[in-house]
C-alpha cells in the first residue's frame, strides 16, 4: 500500500474511534427536557408558562452563535444560574439535538 493508503485507512480509522458511539436523538431530547427543564424553560409550543427571566428554548435554538455541540458541553458543565442535573454526554447531546431541531 502507498503512503496517501495508508493515511486515508488511519484517518477512516480513527475517526470511526473519536465519533460518537450513537447519534445525538432528538426526540429521546424533548422527552428529557420537558421532565427536567420545563420547570423552567419554555420547551416546546404547547407549554403555557415557565420562568420569566430564563429564555425558551425556541429562542436559545434561533440564536446567531447556536451550535448544539456548544450547547451539549454548556449543558455538563456545571454552573450557577441553572439546577446541577446529572446529565451524561449522551443525554446532553440529545437535548442540544432537540433544542437545535427547534430552529427556524
Amino acid at each position: 500500500m502507498a503512503l496517501g493508503q495508508y493515511l486515508l485507512v488511519f484517518a477512516g480509522t480513527a475517526s470511526l474511534i473519536l465519533s460518537p458511539a450513537k447519534a445525538a436523538d432528538a426526540n429521546r431530547g424533548a422527552e428529557l427536557a420537558k421532565r427536567w427543564c420545563a420547570s423552567c424553560h419554555v420547551v416546546d409550543g404547547g407549554q403555557k408558562q415557565a420562568s420569566a427571566d430564563v429564555p425558551p428554548f425556541s429562542a436559545v435554538a434561533n440564536r446567531s452563535d447556536f451550535s448544539p455541540e456548544k450547547l451539549a458541553f454548556f449543558l455538563l458543565d456545571p454552573h450557577p444560574k441553572m439546577p446541577n442535573f446529572p446529565l451524561s454526554r449522551n443525554e446532553a447531546g440529545d437535548i442540544a439535538a432537540y433544542i437545535g431541531s427547534l430552529r427556524k
